[in-house]
């Protein structure tokens, strides 16, 4: 057997990595000539081993996490990657705008192995928020040969920056891909009857301290209002999150308090949800796909493309605009029905379809 023509390093280290390499990781390994290996940093442990099951995925190379703090697994990872590299890899794909990523990126260029950035382009240009991805992800897009945006924005936002034209693919989000790999392979999709819950995640340490007990004060407001709405939260295992939330709603009858969810579990609950109160990122990409509204609990977005399409709404955490905000939908069918129908802007599910054949044509 001949020399592959492409030998293809894919790294992640969390959780949404995962998710959104997992399509093109299959994708790739249907590919000729092409030898893709995924490469697990360890900067997630638990919930990596779970997602990288829930998609078949078994890593080629894995490190070893060194240390508790970031900086001890920064150096950690850093030492093992130089060591990866010493293969003559044709690119390095990463995704995003975790320490993984950033660190793979580098280790990359400082080798002079061309770099893919999938999602690259996602701004807010606040270093502070979300802190510190938004400095990492602006640095990647310095080092990347290949940059797949997922939405026209963010193409505009690297394209702001200088990045060339000919070395952007506008692509959609491979979120969506995995979304739609999940319905195929595991039977994700809507099994209840009626209005279904109402699904809330918070986590953000930006949204530490006063703004989660405000997002709880609105739940208990709305939940009393509406004694028939079964109000679904799994609760971050951060004490941070996790105290505020028990002490204010743990006694009130219609909030089911659970452990976070798996990937599976996740897409589920949404599939079954009638509206979705977060400041997740992820699930600002993913509600969409399932026809369910999404409220974001931030003050800012770096993905106003919900915003600009209609199926989210920007509300931050406090409780009066966040129980208004939530009435309103319950009492106007007509305004939940015109969120709920607007579609997901961030992708068809064709996204690794684009990443690959730009990979191909241009990879040499």
């Amino acid at each position: 057997m001949g020399t592959p023509a492409r030998n293809l390093l894919l790294v992640s280290g969390t959780r949404p990595e995962i998710i959104k390499l997992a399509p093109l990781y299959h994708a790739l390994k249907t590919r000729p000539d092409t030898r893709v290996q995924w490469l697990h940093t360890g900067q997630h442990g638990d919930m990596a081993e779970q997602i990288l099951a829930c998609f078949d995925i078994k890593p080629d190379i894995k490190l070893a996490r060194r240390g508790s703090t970031l900086a001890e697994f920064s150096i950690g990872c850093r030492a093992q990657l130089e060591q990866v590299m010493q293969e003559p890899w044709s690119l390095a794909v990463v995704q995003g705008d975790t320490e993984s990523a950033f660190l793979g990126a580098l280790t990359a260029f400082y080798h002079h192995v061309p770099v893919a950035h999938v999602e690259a382009g996602l701004r807010t240009y606040n270093p502070a928020r979300p802190f510190p991805e938004e400095i990492l992800r602006q640095m990647i897009g310095r080092i990347a040969r290949f940059h797949f945006p997922p939405t026209e924005r963010a193409r505009a936002a690297l394209l702001k920056e200088n990045i060339a034209d000919k070395l952007i693919t506008l692509t959609g989000n491979t979120v969506v891909d995995a979304q739609n790999w999940v319905i195929t392979h595991r039977g994700i999709g809507r099994k209840i009857e009626g209005r279904g819950h109402l699904l809330v995640t918070t986590h953000r340490r930006e949204n530490w301290g006063h703004d989660i007990n405000e997002v709880c004060y609105a739940l208990a407001t709305i939940a009393e209002r509406h004694p028939e709405l079964q109000i679904l939260f799994p609760v971050h295992l951060n004490p941070v999150v996790q105290q505020p939330v028990h002490a204010i709603l743990g006694h009130v009858p219609n909030v089911k308090l659970i452990n976070p969810l798996d990937y599976l579990e996740m897409q589920q609950a949404l599939a079954d949800a009638w509206l979705v109160l977060t400041d997740s990122g992820g699930l600002q990409e993913e509600a969409p796909t399932f026809g369910v509204p999404l409220l974001v609990l931030r003050e800012e977005t770096e993905r106003p493309e919900a915003l600009e399409a209609g199926c989210a709404q920007l509300v931050g955490t406090q409780r009066a605009k966040v129980v208004d905000t939530v009435e309103a939908l319950w009492q106007n069918q007509d305004a939940w029905q015109a969120m709920a129908r607007a579609g997901n802007p961030f992708g068809d599910g064709k996204a690794c379809e684009r990443i690959i054949a730009t990979l191909e044509r241009d990879l040499a």
